[in-house]
């Protein structure tokens, strides 16, 4: 806070900040808090029920939001592994990533990063079955692309290493980047994978679909069981409730550090004043007892003895206002007559 008593520069940064991300942080954790909420809230059915007379009986011939665990089924065909023999799912990712040090001009470090190149990903349709294979009711899954937390297992990975060169080498230094190499991924949902799928769960002409559900609700098709995505979801709400609330105790922390540093610097000003003023009534006073008019006072003069000139600024108040005979003659410690601010040192004033 500058002597104006205005906030710095750095603060109001620290405050803009800090506040900026509290309200980043508590918005992510209000929504992460809704859907860990709508979670617990989901109906959960299971294949041993019977899901066609549950759905004809509820409006609409649906659940808005279900939770089902079951095992991937393959309706027709399925996808096989490019890469693994005998391994056979029904969503296939891959995916290539050039992984790279890029030389960091501020902190003058080398920083690993990582671009995705190129991706593609196969599907064909597929539906959660019982894990007891004498229940043959299966639930179609519809658009599992959608899912905000599609768990696919990684079944191939290789690195591929660039090769380096006397000449390769010096361009990378030059250009501040230096390639490591291309780092090959295949993940897949396989065939036999028991997933929890929380979505809406339909009934359309005769057929169970596991679809995205309404607006506000997220889809979730996970190995994780229902427990465990429960739990997962809850220690993000945490994290990021810990983040909002940190960081809102640094921006209030921030705020009220500032107010105190103006209410300070008022008070301070407000002393200043009443003491100046007291000066002043003193200065009148010594004036009357002499019997000198005010106006005969040059305005130079010193305002100890009235006959000499000013001579002396006092640090670090600033205050020019006695002589160096004067100056001598104030008690110890030495204190500005004026503010009685602790004088720290004296610069002689040369009047030309």
């Amino acid at each position: 806070m500058d002597s104006s008593g205005k906030p710095s520069t750095a603060q109001i940064v620290v405050l803009a900040t800090s506040s900026a991300l509290t309200a980043f942080f508590y918005s992510i954790y209000r929504s992460r808090a809704t859907i860990v909420a709508r979670l617990k809230e989901a109906k959960k059915v299971s294949h041993d029920q019977d899901l066609k007379t549950i759905l004809s009986e509820t409006p609409g011939r649906c659940i808005p939001y279900a939770v089902i665990e079951g095992v991937v089924r393959s309706v027709k065909e399925t996808l096989n592994s490019q890469f693994v023999d005998n391994c056979k799912g029904v969503i296939e990712r891959l995916t290539l990533k050039e992984e790279k040090m890029v030389w960091n001009r501020t902190t003058h470090i080398w920083n690993s990063t990582e671009k995705i190149i190129h991706q593609r990903i196969n599907t064909v349709p597929f539906a959660l079955g019982s894990h007891d294979d004498d229940i043959a009711s299966t639930v179609r899954v519809i658009r599992p692309l959608d899912a905000a937390e599609l768990d696919l297992e990684t079944t191939y990975e290789n690195f591929h290493p660039t090769v380096q060169s006397l000449s390769s080498v010096i361009g990378h230094f030059i250009s501040g980047e230096r390639p490591k190499g291309i780092h090959e991924t295949e993940e897949m949902l396989r065939v036999g994978d028991s997933i929890t799928g929380v979505g809406e769960l339909v009934l359309d002409n005769n057929l169970i679909k596991l679809q995205p559900p309404k607006q506000g609700f997220c889809y979730f098709l996970t190995r994780l069981d229902y427990e465990s995505l429960l739990r997962k979801q809850g220690t993000s709400v945490r994290l990021w409730r810990i983040l909002a609330i940190v960081f809102g105790m640094a921006a209030c922390s921030t705020l009220l550090y500032i107010l105190w540093k103006q209410y300070m610097h008022r008070r301070q000003s407000k002393k200043e004043r009443s003491i100046l003023e007291e000066f002043k009534e003193q200065q009148r006073k010594r004036l009357r007892e002499l019997n000198i008019e005010e106006s005969s006072i040059s305005p130079t003069s010193c305002t100890v003895c009235l006959s000499q000139d000013r001579s002396c600024v006092f640090l670090e108040c600033g205050h020019v206002c006695t002589c160096s005979q004067c100056y001598e003659a104030l008690p110890e410690p030495k204190k500005c007559p004026i503010c009685r601010a602790s004088i720290d040192r004296v610069v002689p004033l040369y009047n030309s």
